[in-house]
């Protein structure tokens, strides 16, 4: 776990969002933080936030990789960023008889809530996922080692969606297959304008309620509306080596689930 010379809470407060999300090289600062808080509640939050959508979503997602990786028979190493508490991690460990999942995720105490997880929840597939801390921008598994791919709410939250984008490419064998879900910035400017507005009142008022700070969950709406849309991220999927298989919208442009495959 991260030791913090102040509480998580604390050294968010000192922290101006938009000033880091502007900057790359501040954005993680706020990012762990932020995550770190909200480790112990992310799931609940997550479904209440999506209306129980994530759940069929990440279903969804999981049933893209299971399909797209039948030419890759038999799928032995699978690597799922931004874990959280490992949900996704744990599905794919039941998904081909064999696998290895690594867990990755930048906050300790999410990777903490994973452990926990599969200790408690889920020690059928305890020998075969690695939960570790780690860096999306510098991701320690070797080139060309992962044969899947996952990262839901992912590349938003990293100081450089290229960056991040191109280290999935490196760790991916050719042909390997990659799998995001995440919330994109809508195209369509009335749209944009209502869907980032309930956002950024639902996120303030929860992040109120449960941490006395409305930028704990308000940070989800102004994250939005600095990233992509969601046909910008294909064009950049395709500009680092993958070619998009398909794409999924949710939202009217406010998410999407994108299958590529490593050239």
């Amino acid at each position: 776990m991260t030791e913090y010379t102040q509480r998580p809470e604390a050294v968010l407060r000192s922290l101006d969002v938009e000033t880091h999300l502007r900057d790359p090289a501040l954005k993680q600062a706020f990012v762990t933080p932020m995550f770190d808080i909200i480790a112990p509640r992310y799931d609940q939050f997550t479904r209440w936030f999506s209306f129980g959508m994530d759940g069929g979503w990440k279903r969804e997602a999981l049933d893209a990789a299971r399909e797209s990786a039948r030419r890759l028979r038999p799928v032995r190493e699978a690597l799922d960023l931004a874990t959280g508490t490992g949900d996704l991690a744990v599905a794919l460990a039941r998904l081909w008889p064999g696998v290895h999942v690594d867990a990755l995720d930048a906050s300790p105490r999410m990777i903490d809530e994973a452990q926990r997880r599969l200790a408690q929840r889920d020690p059928d597939v305890l020998a075969v996922v690695t939960p570790m801390v780690g860096d999306m921008m510098a991701l320690p598994q070797a080139d060309a080692s992962v044969d899947v791919v996952t990262a839901s709410y992912a590349v938003r939250n990293v100081p450089d969606a290229r960056g991040a984008v191109r280290e999935m490419a490196r760790v991916l064998r050719p042909g390997g297959v990659l799998v995001t879900l995440d919330f994109y910035r809508p195209d369509f400017a009335p749209w944009r304008a209502l869907f980032l507005g309930y956002l950024q009142v639902a996120g303030d008022m929860v992040g109120y309620l449960w941490h006395r700070d409305p930028v704990v969950y308000g940070y989800i709406a102004r994250s939005i509306a600095h990233f992509m849309s969601d046909r910008a991220f294909c064009a950049l999927l395709q500009d680092e080596g993958f070619d998009v298989v398909s794409v999924r919208r949710y939202l009217f442009g406010g998410g999407a689930r994108h299958v590529a495959r490593r050239r």
